[in-house]
């Protein structure tokens, strides 16, 4: 599933490519992608406007349209890739799982066009999704969303921590209380500050709510910087027969919030040392 930095890198090819663009057509016509619009209704909100800003919360991005125009929220799901054509008729593709697409001329599959903006003058953008699990919708409740992962203060992710006796990678996954991190990306921060993912959130103290919140920043800015989640250090290391890269302790693995979850045997004990 695409996280923060991978859907940080969609919202700056939009940016990059896609804004101050007139809209001439929408194809809006999949109903399960774009509900609970009905066909046509995305197309009559928003020809004849420009996208004019992009902007993102956790895996959520939603684009301004300028003036009186509608807000437009597209979320990824499971495996969406946000793709731009430009005028010369080249296409700028968004990372899948980080590894970017150089520009092309080769077309996709058309029936995995979930929803394409086209533009006058030519190119389009388009929400590439071979599961079908991508969301378009019109003025996206984006307040829903607990504070981004990569800008939550130390203060507000103990906080948010303090409230919950979930296991701690449960409450990280929790779009609600932090936005963005998801099954990789929170293997890869607790494994840098030497947390269990087993240990109930509430219980962390002080000490190690600082060193999650610095890991949190190190880790999403690797990422970014680096095209996504998979160049976590952890992530290599996530596997039977592994061992950690920092100590040589074997790997461990359970399920924790749902998903199948890998730490350090020795340096992440469910018993702070």
């Amino acid at each position: 599933m695409p996280e923060l930095p991978e859907v940080e890198s969609a919202r700056a090819l939009i940016e990059r490519s896609a804004l101050h663009r007139t809209i001439e057509d929408v194809d809006d016509a999949d109903t399960y992608v774009c509900r609970p619009h009905a066909p046509g209704q995305l197309k009559d909100a928003l020809v004849g406007h420009q996208l004019t800003a992009a902007h993102r919360r956790g895996k959520s991005i939603w684009v301004e349209t300028g003036g009186d125009g509608p807000v437009l929220g597209i979320h990824l799901g499971m495996a969406g890739r946000i793709h731009v054509v430009g005028t010369d008729g080249l296409e700028e593709v968004g990372p899948d799982y980080g590894r970017a697409a150089p520009r092309s001329t080769t077309p996709g599959k058309p029936e995995w066009d979930r929803f394409t903006i086209v533009f006058r003058g030519g190119g389009a953008l388009r929400l590439f999704d071979k599961r079908r699990l991508g969301r378009v919708r019109l003025d996206p409740d984006v307040d829903a969303l607990g504070p981004d992962a990569g800008e939550v203060r130390e203060g507000e992710l103990h906080e948010l921590l303090s409230r919950s006796s979930a296991p701690v990678k449960a409450r990280l996954l929790d779009q609600h209380a932090v936005a963005g991190i998801g099954n990789l990306l929170a293997d890869e921060v607790l494994w840098q500050a030497e947390i269990s993912p087993r240990r109930p959130a509430d219980e962390l103290d002080e000490d190690e709510t600082v060193r999650l919140h610095r890991a949190l920043r190190s880790a999403v800015r690797s990422a970014i910087r680096k095209g996504g989640v998979h160049t976590g250090e952890i992530v290599p290391h996530r596997g039977a027969g592994r061992h950690c890269p920092r100590c040589g302790a074997p790997m461990s693995r359970s399920t924790v919030g749902g998903r199948t979850t890998w730490w350090c045997s020795q340096e992440q004990a469910d018993t702070p040392r």
